[in-house]
């Protein structure tokens, strides 16, 4: 079977390293590599898939149905490996091979068309939030995740740089790295975080009726991780005439809902907008950054 990248894939990755790199030319063999190892057989590649790995659907050889995920160096997979072996199925996918020498992951099969994006609105965030509350556990001592910390961080370099050079963005550049700055001041707990949840990353299962994937994991305070959960359907909330008033209710009504405080939940949806839209202004997509930078004026 040819493992052809989905246009997706290419075209984030394309974002992440604009100078190109060759795993993208040596990913078709790398996955026949890594099915031959195994001894699975592939049914397809998931199209539209994500935006830093590959992802197709197998089965294994005794006809379990499976999934084998393969990403480049730069998406951490090693540190998606760690989170999933420390949550062992709790509202996660469950990993399936917990050392590879090739470093793809093998994991549990769930409905990859099915998520929880499908639901209405207001159901869709009841069962999003109820999963990240699974996740939410301390950290394996030792553990070598990035932090908060770290990661904002190395975002607050590249956001400086991109006010430096667009003075239309740069109001609400210093008002999100202001906000990063109290917050990390006094982090309120240390949790085990997916790092990069919403919706979409939330699946259709067997053993759960959702369980979370695809995470980009992090150490820190809760508030962070639901802070990307606040602006899912984004271009929904720009579209309504009260999108800034629903906004701010989809806060409040998240805050209460996981016992986390409304003020540091709303500067981390703040700090991450801007971040976001910043990022998608600076390799060409527009209609995303506009989007991003309206919603976090509201805030």
């Amino acid at each position: 079977m040819a493992f052809e990248p989905p246009r997706r894939l290419v075209r984030a990755l394309g974002e992440t390293a604009p100078d190109g790199d060759d795993w993208l030319e040596k990913l078709p063999e790398t996955a026949r590599q890594a099915v031959s190892l195994r001894g699975l057989t592939v049914e397809r590649v998931q199209v539209p898939g994500g935006r830093s790995s590959l992802v197709v659907l197998v089965r294994r050889p005794d006809g379990t149905p499976a999934v084998l995920k393969l990403a480049p160096p730069r998406a951490r997979p090693e540190s998606e490996r760690a989170a999933l072996a420390h949550w062992a199925g709790r509202g996660a996918v469950q990993l399936l091979e917990e050392d590879a020498p090739d470093g793809a992951l093998l994991l549990e099969r769930l409905h990859p068309d099915v998520s929880v994006r499908s639901l209405p609105e207001a159901k869709a965030l009841l069962e999003a939030a109820g999963t990240l509350r699974r996740l939410w556990v301390a950290p394996p001592e030792g553990h070598t995740f990035e932090t908060v910390a770290g990661r904002t961080g190395r975002q607050a370099v590249a956001m400086r740089a991109s006010a430096e050079a667009d003075a239309e963005v740069a109001p609400l550049v210093e008002v999100a790295l202001a906000a990063r700055e109290e917050l990390l001041a006094a982090p309120p707990e240390e949790r085990l975080l997916h790092g990069t949840f919403r919706q979409s990353k939330v699946l259709a299962g067997e053993r759960m009726p959702w369980l979370a994937v695809g995470p980009d994991p992090v150490v820190g305070e809760c508030a962070f991780d639901l802070a990307r959960l606040v602006r899912d359907r984004v271009e929904d909330l720009i579209a309504q005439p009260s999108g800034a008033a629903t906004t701010r209710r989809r806060v409040k009504r998240l805050a209460e809902s996981l016992d986390v405080d409304q003020e540091r939940l709303r500067g981390w949806t703040l700090f991450r907008a801007v971040e976001s839209g910043v990022r998608a202004r600076r390799v060409g997509r527009e209609q995303d950054a506009e989007l991003l930078l309206e919603f976090a004026g509201w805030l």
